[in-house]
């Protein structure tokens, strides 16, 4: 099915093009069933299956140097309409007709103005594999789980409230790299003692630690460090929520956004990149160390050169939702391929007091009781 193409001239004077997919039998838009590679109507039922994009140099990587240098190809960039939530500071992109909208991260309204934001379009994604209601029933289950939590909390999961389905901006690296060490092996010996213990003399081993000066050079390959490009959403959050099956990244296509949201970048490229190299050097560091062997290892230099660096744009799927609890907001998030749910969560505290409170009768019982059998 080849999607509707809207295209409006920025403020700029770039283009910002906004595509549609009417259904060919009743002319509403179709969204992107996840789960499948097609196209459905919410209103009539009608599928269309998405044609396969067999362009080999599709999610092909970008030249980090040509990029830090501004030199990147003009098919590559892209204006959306966007808007910064005035309470998390997402950048959520507006949808062709849409003005106003609710942040997905934290449920404060969102209304468009008259600005785009031109970046480095995305390469790739992995498309939604859960739906709503499985993503429903994940959070459900989690949150569920949860000790202290309000029953407010139990009650919004009941409810049902509906979720939001959002591609999360990251970046990906890729860079070959070798590494020059110095440093230290330590191998362990033993030697034999004889101590006092109980009035007698026993022998016993002490471990000694024998060190010798080392160097040698390690080599690795990094392959798709990601980088999430995303301040709306806590760091512990999506990486909890990971692994993320990368290998199954397609070939980005309007298609499968279509009848969701999708966050613009926040981290630049040259920030993505350094957090990419921090990520980069803990693993060459346990390479050396490997590399080292011995029982303990010192590592007193490290001389590394980089090559070859190249990265991708790639959206991730993820479903949100917000709770509000005393005027604060807890934000909720399901891995859209895997179902795994992470988030902030609110206590109780007249939940946590009672407990309390429980727990110091129950000791003072016991204690009552054992008084009474001595």
């Amino acid at each position: 099915m080849t999607g509707i193409p809207s295209v409006s001239r920025a403020p700029s004077g770039g283009v910002v093009e906004e595509h549609r997919f009417p259904c060919p039998v009743c002319g509403s838009d179709m969204h992107f069933a996840p789960g499948t590679t097609e196209l459905a109507c919410g209103h009539c039922g009608h599928r269309e299956a998405i044609a396969p994009l067999r362009d080999p140099d599709a999610t092909r990587e970008i030249d980090f140097e040509s990029a830090r240098r501004g030199d990147v190809p003009v098919s590559q960039i892209e204006e959306t309409r966007t808007a910064s939530c005035p309470n998390c500071g997402a950048q959520v992109e507006f949808a062709r007709g849409t003005h106003a909208t609710r942040c997905p991260y934290c449920d404060t309204a969102v209304v468009a103005d008259t600005g785009t934001h031109r970046h480095i379009k995305p390469r790739a994604l992995l498309p939604f594999e859960i739906d709503e209601s499985r993503a429903h029933e994940a959070l459900s289950a989690w949150l569920g789980s949860l000790w202290f939590a309000p029953n407010g909390l139990k009650a919004y999961a009941r409810k049902g409230r509906r979720m939001n389905g959002i591609y999360v901006p990251f970046w990906t690296f890729d860079a070959q790299t070798e590494t020059d060490y110095r440093g230290q092996r330590g191998d362990t010996y033993y030697v034999t003692r004889t101590v006092m213990r109980d009035g007698k003399q026993v022998r016993v081993q002490e471990p000694r630690i024998r060190w010798r000066r080392v160097r040698g050079r390690v080599a690795r390959f990094f392959d798709d460090v990601l980088v999430l490009g995303s301040k709306s959403l806590p760091k512990a959050h999506t990486d909890a929520i990971g692994p993320w099956d990368l290998p199954a990244l397609l070939p980005y296509r309007p298609e499968y956004v279509a009848g969701f949201m999708a966050e613009g970048y926040q981290i630049e490229l040259d920030d993505a990149y350094t957090e990419a190299r921090a990520v980069m050097e803990q693993v060459i560091q346990s390479d050396v160390r490997r590399d080292i062997g011995g029982d303990q290892q010192r590592i007193e230099t490290l001389d590394t050169r980089v090559s070859g660096v190249t990265f991708k744009h790639v959206l991730l799927p993820v479903w949100t939702a917000a709770y509000r609890y005393r005027g604060q907001s807890y934000a909720f998030v399901v891995n859209a391929r895997s179902g795994k749910v992470q988030g902030a969560r609110p206590y109780s505290k007249w939940k946590i007091a009672l407990a309390v409170i429980a727990a110091l009768i129950a000791a003072a019982i016991l204690g009552y009781f054992g008084y009474l059998n001595q």
